[in-house]
C-alpha cells in the first residue's frame, strides 16, 4: 500500500492543475479573452492583418450590382 501513495499524490496534482486550467480554457474559447488573439495577430502576423482588414474593409464599402451584361428585369 505504501508504494501506491506516492504514485496517488502525482496523479491528484495533475487532475488538479488540469482541473484549473481547464475552467479559463473554456471562458476564452466562448469569448471572454477576445482582445488578446487580436492583438497576438496584429503584432506578429502584420502583413496578413493589415490584408484581412483591407479585405474586410472592401466588402464592407461596396454594395453587390449586376452585370451590365445580364438582360434588364423590372423590379416591382
Amino acid at each position: 500500500m505504501d508504494t501506491w501513495v506516492p504514485y496517488l499524490i502525482v496523479c491528484g496534482g495533475l487532475a488538479v492543475v488540469l482541473g484549473a486550467l481547464a475552467r479559463p480554457a473554456l471562458h476564452m474559447r466562448r469569448g471572454g479573452a477576445g482582445g488578446v488573439p487580436a492583438a497576438y495577430g496584429e503584432a506578429f502576423r502584420a502583413t496578413s492583418q493589415a490584408a484581412y482588414q483591407e479585405i474586410r474593409a472592401e466588402a464592407e464599402r461596396k454594395t453587390p450590382a449586376d452585370s451590365p451584361d445580364l438582360p434588364f428585369r423590372r423590379t416591382r
